[in-house]
């Protein structure tokens, strides 16, 4: 059990360090689901992981690229990758669904690969994945 004043230490909000029990909770009560989980498509994991309170759908496109390495993940909620497309494709924001859908089926079903590029784009520094 986490110690939730070292946590609002390292600059977590209650609400966070809510949210970060319910997702171990989840994980802690669900090992099968986690053991399995390579077996799900994505939807079916997003529509799984959104029912823990706090985990919306930027968090599970995170968790896909990052945790599951998914090769085919369009995090249009997420806000750096948006600001990279409008820099890079000269586009206002907010970015139309439509637009975003043409790119998504051009990109398929590499939407993963084209992300890490837009987001490099946004940051001069080496970062490795």
């Amino acid at each position: 059990n986490f110690n939730n004043r070292i946590l609002v230490k390292a600059g977590l909000s209650r609400q966070k360090i809510l949210y970060i029990k319910n997702i171990s909770k989840f994980f802690i009560d669900h090992k099968n689901y986690f053991k399995n989980i390579k077996n799900f498509n994505k939807e079916e994991i997003k529509n799984e992981l959104m029912k823990i309170k706090g985990v919306g759908p930027w968090t599970v496109d995170m968790f896909l690229i990052f945790g599951l390495g998914k090769s085919n993940i369009f995090p249009k909620g997420d806000l750096g990758f948006l600001k990279a497309i409008s820099i890079c494709y000269n586009k206002k924001l907010p970015i139309s669904e439509g637009y975003l859908s043409k790119l998504y089926n051009n990109w398929s079903p590499y939407s993963t690969i084209a992300t890490w590029h837009l987001w490099r784009s946004l940051d001069p520094l080496p970062i490795s994945y």
